[in-house]
Protein backbone atom coordinates (compact mmCIF):
# COMPACT_ATOMS: atom_id res chain seq x y z
CA UNK A 1 0.00 0.00 0.00
CA UNK A 2 1.57 3.56 -0.70
CA UNK A 3 1.83 5.91 1.51
CA UNK A 4 -0.62 8.56 1.86
CA UNK A 5 0.28 12.29 2.89
CA UNK A 6 -2.29 14.11 5.31
CA UNK A 7 -3.86 16.88 2.87
CA UNK A 8 -6.81 19.28 4.06
CA UNK A 9 -8.31 21.54 1.13
CA UNK A 10 -10.05 24.93 2.38
CA UNK A 11 -11.76 27.65 0.00
CA UNK A 12 -12.21 31.41 1.02
CA UNK A 13 -13.59 34.35 -1.07
CA UNK A 14 -10.69 36.32 -0.23
CA UNK A 15 -7.42 37.19 -3.20
CA UNK A 16 -4.77 34.77 -3.07
CA UNK A 17 -2.66 37.14 -1.44
CA UNK A 18 -4.74 37.05 1.42
CA UNK A 19 -4.39 33.82 1.68
CA UNK A 20 -0.99 33.91 0.99
CA UNK A 21 -0.23 36.67 3.66
CA UNK A 22 -2.00 34.81 6.42
CA UNK A 23 -0.53 31.52 6.01
CA UNK A 24 3.05 33.51 6.70
CA UNK A 25 1.07 35.08 9.67
CA UNK A 26 1.92 31.03 11.32
CA UNK A 27 1.69 33.49 14.68
CA UNK A 28 -2.04 34.44 13.90
CA UNK A 29 -3.48 30.98 13.20
CA UNK A 30 -1.00 28.17 14.76
CA UNK A 31 0.83 29.59 18.07
CA UNK A 32 1.93 32.58 19.70
CA UNK A 33 4.10 30.73 20.94
CA UNK A 34 6.45 30.64 17.66
CA UNK A 35 9.70 31.66 17.89
CA UNK A 36 12.01 33.14 15.12
CA UNK A 37 11.06 34.51 11.57
CA UNK A 38 8.67 32.80 9.24
CA UNK A 39 9.18 36.07 6.65
CA UNK A 40 11.94 34.48 4.17
CA UNK A 41 13.74 31.30 2.59
CA UNK A 42 15.78 30.01 4.82
CA UNK A 43 14.09 31.79 7.83
CA UNK A 44 13.94 28.85 10.65
CA UNK A 45 11.23 29.28 13.45
CA UNK A 46 10.50 26.94 16.18
CA UNK A 47 6.88 25.79 18.01
CA UNK A 48 5.87 24.41 21.48
CA UNK A 49 3.09 22.76 22.44
CA UNK A 50 2.98 22.26 26.77
CA UNK A 51 4.97 19.94 26.84
CA UNK A 52 3.79 17.34 24.43
CA UNK A 53 5.09 18.69 21.11
CA UNK A 54 8.54 20.68 20.06
CA UNK A 55 9.56 21.45 16.47
CA UNK A 56 11.52 23.30 14.02
CA UNK A 57 10.58 24.55 10.56
CA UNK A 58 12.69 26.25 8.32
CA UNK A 59 11.07 28.07 5.20
CA UNK A 60 12.47 26.49 2.12
CA UNK A 61 9.89 27.65 -0.76
CA UNK A 62 7.82 30.76 -1.18
CA UNK A 63 5.60 31.75 -4.49
CA UNK A 64 4.13 35.33 -3.79
CA UNK A 65 0.37 33.95 -4.06
CA UNK A 66 1.08 30.70 -4.80
CA UNK A 67 3.09 28.48 -2.47
CA UNK A 68 4.62 28.30 1.10
CA UNK A 69 6.40 25.34 2.05
CA UNK A 70 8.67 24.31 5.24
CA UNK A 71 10.76 21.51 5.91
CA UNK A 72 10.91 20.38 9.69
CA UNK A 73 14.32 19.99 10.61
CA UNK A 74 13.57 19.19 14.42
CA UNK A 75 11.17 17.26 16.07
CA UNK A 76 9.94 15.93 19.33
CA UNK A 77 6.83 14.41 20.50
CA UNK A 78 6.47 13.44 24.05
CA UNK A 79 4.00 10.42 23.14
CA UNK A 80 4.98 8.43 20.70
CA UNK A 81 7.84 5.62 20.36
CA UNK A 82 9.85 7.71 17.81
CA UNK A 83 10.22 10.98 19.20
CA UNK A 84 11.57 12.81 15.93
CA UNK A 85 8.77 11.42 13.50
CA UNK A 86 7.82 14.70 11.71
CA UNK A 87 11.76 14.95 11.14
CA UNK A 88 12.65 15.75 7.28
CA UNK A 89 9.07 15.93 5.97
CA UNK A 90 7.53 18.64 4.46
CA UNK A 91 4.73 21.37 5.50
CA UNK A 92 3.26 22.55 2.11
CA UNK A 93 0.29 25.25 1.27
CA UNK A 94 -0.64 25.75 -2.34
CA UNK A 95 -2.67 28.40 -3.19
CA UNK A 96 -4.85 28.48 -6.34
CA UNK A 97 -7.36 30.95 -7.72
CA UNK A 98 -10.64 29.41 -8.20
CA UNK A 99 -13.12 31.88 -10.14
CA UNK A 100 -13.89 34.63 -7.55
CA UNK A 101 -12.39 32.28 -4.85
CA UNK A 102 -8.91 30.76 -3.44
CA UNK A 103 -8.46 26.97 -2.53
CA UNK A 104 -5.33 26.32 -0.42
CA UNK A 105 -4.34 22.82 -0.44
CA UNK A 106 -2.60 21.69 2.80
CA UNK A 107 -0.05 18.70 2.72
CA UNK A 108 1.99 17.32 5.52
CA UNK A 109 4.22 15.27 3.15
CA UNK A 110 5.26 12.69 5.29
CA UNK A 111 2.44 12.80 7.72
CA UNK A 112 1.12 9.45 6.69
CA UNK A 113 -1.43 6.62 8.42
CA UNK A 114 1.52 4.30 9.37
CA UNK A 115 2.85 7.11 11.67
CA UNK A 116 1.43 6.63 15.74
CA UNK A 117 1.02 10.67 15.65
CA UNK A 118 -0.97 9.77 12.23
CA UNK A 119 -4.37 10.70 14.20
CA UNK A 120 -3.36 12.82 16.83
CA UNK A 121 -1.64 15.18 14.39
CA UNK A 122 -4.23 14.66 11.05
CA UNK A 123 -6.55 16.01 13.88
CA UNK A 124 -4.66 18.97 15.10
CA UNK A 125 -3.83 20.05 11.27
CA UNK A 126 -7.77 20.13 10.72
CA UNK A 127 -8.35 21.94 13.42
CA UNK A 128 -5.71 24.61 12.57
CA UNK A 129 -6.12 24.53 8.83
CA UNK A 130 -10.27 24.24 8.21
CA UNK A 131 -10.79 25.98 11.85
CA UNK A 132 -7.91 28.47 12.74
CA UNK A 133 -6.68 29.59 9.51
CA UNK A 134 -9.76 29.95 7.56
CA UNK A 135 -10.79 32.31 9.71
CA UNK A 136 -7.77 34.57 9.91
CA UNK A 137 -7.70 34.79 5.83
CA UNK A 138 -12.25 34.65 5.78
CA UNK A 139 -12.51 37.35 8.99
CA UNK A 140 -8.94 38.48 9.80
CA UNK A 141 -8.56 36.64 13.26
CA UNK A 142 -7.55 33.22 13.96
CA UNK A 143 -7.59 30.92 17.09
CA UNK A 144 -4.02 30.22 17.60
CA UNK A 145 -2.79 28.39 20.64
CA UNK A 146 -2.14 30.98 23.17
CA UNK A 147 1.30 31.86 24.91
CA UNK A 148 1.62 29.50 27.80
Amino acid sequence: MAEKNYTATITVDQSPNVAFDAIRNVRGWWSEEITGSTEKVGDEFKYHYQDLHKCTMKLVELVPDKRVAWLVTDNFFSFTEDKTEWKNTRVVFDITKKGDQTEIHFTHEGLVPEHECYNVCSDAWGTYIRGSLKSLIAAGKGSPNPKE
